[in-house]
């Protein structure tokens, strides 16, 4: 079903079946023959058919759209192939096309994986549960690179892109600063938070993340249009409770490792309180404990930049200490 935001302006809610994030937002912009779709849902039928009907609903054809995606996770950017046609443009960032056209990677994030402490024996079940593994497009697709400050104007709306890394190296927004409206991708969400994860010994992606709100926090912003969830307005304050949410995450982390150390990712990772329908971290399906374990080498990664934990040990799993 499609729901009118603004004159023009429209949101379908694309379902994410099995999924903690319940469904994804794709808004939709209709200016006569070019329109625009905003990420685009799963590689499944059931999101290929809400997108369908939804856009059927505003009156728009398949050939009469492009598509800007704001990251490279599946969820965003997964129907791409089934919606694209031999004259679609679809926008993108260059950091998260560079690691689209990296196939090494899912081997290299595997390799990580077992490097910081998850056990080999799982792992195969959480890449295989993996969505970006599952219903990813299927195939790289040509690609139109938009840089930040980069402008797209569709209709009456004139978009300014704005790079916000942290939840992925490329991730871009859109500002629309004549109407104050922000579409914000998975950069700042309502109801849930942003999921920070880190697979190399280089970067600082939760720094990254933390900047990027700062980046963002200042900007006349009356209408927030997220991923996921709720749509919002207090758009400050929602970011002031991210950056808050880090801090004692943070602590958090820091207070396991004093409790006891050395731990590796994994092992912290278990520790850590996480806001799901569970039994505890043994009941944890896989997949889960691997978004978990990379959430938790984010946090690390932070505080051993930030000189506050360092490794005790690298061979064969890292290990991490407090200073």
């Amino acid at each position: 079903m499609a729901e009118q935001l603004y004159p023009n302006l429209y949101r379908i809610q694309i379902p994410l079946p099995k999924s903690p994030l319940k469904y994804l937002n794709s808004y939709v912009i209709r200016a006569g023959d070019r329109n625009l779709v905003i990420d685009t849902g799963l590689n499944r039928e059931v999101c290929k058919k809400a997108m369908l009907e939804g856009l059927a609903e505003i009156g728009i054809g398949l050939d009469t759209f492009d598509l800007f995606i704001t990251h490279l996770h599946p969820d965003h950017f997964g129907l791409v192939s089934e919606l694209a046609g031999e004259t679609t443009r679809i926008y993108f960032n260059r950091p998260d096309g560079e690691r689209l056209e990296n196939s090494q990677i899912f081997e290299h994030i595997y390799q990580y994986s077992a490097k910081n402490g998850f056990p080999v024996a799982g792992l195969s079940d959480a890449f295989n549960q993996n969505p970006g593994v599952r219903h990813g497009p299927g195939w790289m697709a040509r690609l139109n690179i938009l840089n930040e400050n980069d402008r797209i104007t569709v209709g009456d709306y004139e978009f300014t892109c704005i790079r916000t890394p942290g939840h992925t190296p490329g991730h871009t927004c859109l500002y629309e600063p004549r109407k104050r409206i922000f579409i914000s991708g998975d950069h700042v969400l309502y109801d849930i938070t942003p999921h920070i994860q880190c697979w190399a010994d280089n970067g600082n992606p939760l720094q990254d993340y933390l900047l990027s709100l700062d980046k963002v926090r200042e900007l006349d912003v009356e209408q927030a249009l997220p991923g996921h969830r709720s749509l919002f307005r207090d758009f400050t304050e929602r970011i002031d409770a991210l950056k808050h949410h880090h801090s004692r995450r943070l602590t958090e982390v820091e207070e396991i490792l004093v409790r006891r150390s050395p731990l590796n990712a994994y092992e912290v990772a278990s520790e850590m309180s996480w806001n799901l329908n569970s039994k505890g971290w043994t009941a944890f399906p896989p997949s889960q404990k691997w978004f978990a374990t990379g959430e938790a080498i984010a946090h690390l990664r932070y505080l051993e930049m930030d000189n506050r934990v360092r490794r005790a040990r690298t061979d064969p799993v890292i290990g991490y200490k407090t200073v």
